[in-house]
């Protein structure tokens, strides 16, 4: 439904672009990876003192003149809020942006209970109005468009509204002023709670929130525990990147910060009653578990929906349950629970445009994959996962399973392509031709094809990862090839295997580690000088999960650091380590587009050296728009989501081949297979080869 939403498609498509435009340009001058870790280290410390940092700010607040509560769950959580409106007699109650009310669900349970909630902020009084929820945490009605709201204004106030942004939002003014001016009170929620001081801060673009808080006799703030900091420093520090990642804005229009009683005229003693409820609801247990505590570091500022390819297609009432984008996967498994959160966290792509964008340096696709991992190990391994498990643990029955389909492949095969598609791959998984499995693995050519280094200055091993093993031999061939003569000698382990990546990605973390442990044990790494593999996701994988995956070992945890150090991809050792002449490469330089694999870019942060050594073996490179918006590939992905697999390779093949190109390159396996396979498809001419086979191609 989701994709055949146009409106959405565009509004996300235009947001995307404008918002990753206009947060490099408030970014300017900063020193972002310094300023993360500041974040994330502030965050960290107040994050371990969670129950010590509120009974101080209850503490101060308190002195202040504020009350203070501490509710277990959302449902004690609205149960105080509503007694707190019986007590003083309210019955009209005005209410400013809050996801933690959106959490507990808070308007339901009021409503229930006899209240009028009005919320005062436009977009989440546009949701409100259609009895929805927010489909971005910063921009709750991004999904709709004007003439949607002139329809629901039109509703609401019994006149036709023109579908004019500005009359609209006068429409709204109006509507909302005499709410304002007729609540008996205002609820809240809360950016920062200050312990020291025991200040509340909210920050906002409107002026709702100024007057929820002010103009009521009564003032309710609800805050989940994660808000408090130690002090007014850290919340300003959070405070500098908030407003420029959240929509790339220097500043946020309004910075509130509230202390204890303020003046009032509306009440009775002419001071505001302030009420201060936080909210665990699963933020202790969090905050506890030493996987899970960055979470708790997340500041809602949306980025990392705002960057999701997944969510640029579908919004975030497709992919969010309450909170939206990477962060919600993660948090609706602890606020709401794993039936809320198993189909969620299938979503992810893995791509880690929401891990590079986070202001709190939060490893969202890590902790999806962990939550998705522990889903498992709760409910049950589904039979597809044990299998995939089963086999890719036993490497002999695995390779023997290949080389027993590369026989049976034969009748349905037809130019390099499955021309029948297999009964697992079939329907859906039409949007691009599957490659068939290699006549030769790689490993059956090595002793043919490996080069003599009489006088080596460096020992390589190479990891082969599955698909260039035994479905592109070539690009690996490729590589020995650009290496040979320049001093290197080349070795390939045989008992290597799958990476394990794909296991990972479905949850089957206890079968990653085994596999893990039998490419460390295959691959000695103090043999080598590197670990070279020339597949961007399986360098990503050795690199970062190994150490994690085998922390735990005595035996591997060592090994696997020293394996993890060694691994390089592709184009950072033939640029920074063969260093090669360009006088070695000649022939006409083709028109070159590039597509930049999501575990290179961002898994590696390998960005600029597949450039570089575009232009250093003299082809033309033509740059693409998005080069580093995922392909839609994801592995298992592409399998489970096809339809949006196909959409985001679609947008990847129309933005490759706007540029004119004669040829796509990229450094992955698995993004040749998607891009290739959807130009097949589509019948473009258009070659897509590794970057090792374009310069191989280009050798004197």
């Amino acid at each position: 439904v989701a994709l055949g939403d146009k409106f959405l498609r565009q509004a996300m498509d235009s947001f995307a672009v404008s918002y990753r435009q206009s947060r490099a340009g408030v970014f300017e001058g900063f020193d972002l990876e310094v300023l993360t870790a500041e974040i994330a280290s502030a965050r960290d410390e107040a994050v371990s003192r969670l129950d010590e940092l509120f009974q101080r700010f209850r503490q101060q607040a308190e002195a202040a003149g504020a009350r203070v509560y501490l509710a277990a769950d959302a449902d004690e959580a609205n149960r105080i809020i509503a007694r707190i409106a019986r007590d003083c007699g309210a019955k009209k109650i005005i209410k400013s942006k809050s996801m933690t009310a959106e959490e507990t669900f808070l308007n339901r349970h009021l409503e229930g209970q006899g209240f009028e909630v009005t919320e005062t902020d436009l977009g989440e009084w546009i949701i409100q109005l259609r009895r929805e929820g927010p489909s971005h945490m910063v921009m709750p009605a991004i999904h709709l468009s004007r003439g949607q709201v002139a329809e629901l204004f039109s509703a609401a106030t019994g006149k036709t509204q023109e579908a004019d942004i500005g009359k609209l939002v006068r429409v709204a003014r109006q509507q909302l002023r005499h709410k304002f001016l007729e609540a008996d009170l205002g609820i809240s929620g809360a950016n920062f709670a200050v312990a020291g001081t025991g200040t509340l801060g909210i920050v906002s673009n409107e002026g709702n929130a100024r007057l929820a808080t002010t103009l009521p006799a009564v003032h309710v703030a609800l805050v989940g525990l994660e808000k408090l900091t130690p002090s007014l420093h850290d919340a300003l520090l959070v405070l500098k990147a908030l407003p420029r990642n959240a929509t790339g804005q220097a500043n946020a229009s309004y910075v509130t910060w509230i202390t204890g009683r303020n003046e009032c005229l509306a009440a009775r003693d002419g001071k505001k009653e302030l009420h201060i409820v936080f909210l665990d609801n699963g933020r202790r247990a969090m905050a506890a578990d030493p996987v899970f505590s960055q979470a708790l570091r997340c500041a809602r500022c949306g980025a990392c929906a705002n960057v999701c390819p997944v969510y640029r297609l579908v919004g975030g009432h497709r992919l969010g349950h309450v909170y939206i984008g990477a962060i919600g996967l993660v948090l609706t498994y602890f606020y709401h629970g794993r039936d809320k959160a198993g189909n969620l966290v299938q979503n992810c792509l893995n791509c880690g445009a929401c891990k590079e964008v986070c202001m709190a340096g939060i490893d969202l696709p890590g902790l999806i994959a962990e939550v998705r991992a522990r889903i498992l190990d709760e409910a049950g391994h589904p039979a597809a996962g044990a299998l995939l498990a089963g086999v890719l643990k036993n490497r002999r029955l695995f390779h023997g399973l290949l080389r027993l389909g590369r026989r049976a492949q034969k009748p349905a095969v037809s130019s390099g392509y499955l021309r029948h598609l297999p009964l697992v791959f079939s329907g859906e998984q039409d949007f691009r031709a599957l490659p068939a499995i290699a006549e030769v693995p790689f490993r059956d050519l090595w002793e043919e094809i490996r080069p003599e280094a009489p006088d080596p200055r460096l020992r390589v091993a190479l990891f082969a990862g599955c698909l260039q093993d035994f479905v592109y031999p070539e690009q690996l061939t490729a590589v020995v090839r650009l290496a040979a003569g320049r001093g290197v000698a080349l070795e390939f382990p045989p008992d290597q295997t799958c990476c394990g990546l794909p296991l990972q990605m479905t949850g089957e973390k206890r079968a990653a580690r085994e596999v893990a442990a039998q490419n460390v044990a295959a691959i000695d790494p103090s043999r080598y000088d590197y670990i070279l593999t020339a597949c961007a996701s399986c360098a990503s994988h050795l690199k970062h999960w190994y150490p994690k995956l085998l922390a735990g070992s005595p035996e591997m945890s060592g090994k696997a650091a020293a394996f993890a150090d060694k691994v390089i991809d592709f184009s950072s050792f033939i640029l920074e380590v063969i260093k090669p002449d360009p006088a070695v490469f000649g022939g006409p330089a083709k028109k070159t587009a590039y597509h930049a694999p999501c575990h290179l870019c961002r898994g590696l942060g390998v960005a600029a050296a597949p450039r570089d050594l575009l232009a250093a073996c003299g082809l033309d490179y033509c740059r693409a728009a998005e080069e580093d918006v995922c392909c839609g590939f994801g592995g298992t992905f592409s399998l489970k989501f096809p339809e949006l697999s196909a959409e985001l390779l679609d947008r990847k093949l129309d933005s490759l081949t706007g540029t004119g190109a004669e040829q796509i390159v990229t450094d992955c396996p698995g993004c040749v297979m998607q891009l290739r396979g959807g130009a097949y498809r589509r019948g473009l001419q258009t070659e897509v080869k590794h970057l090792a086979e374009a310069l191989a191609e280009r050798l004197r």
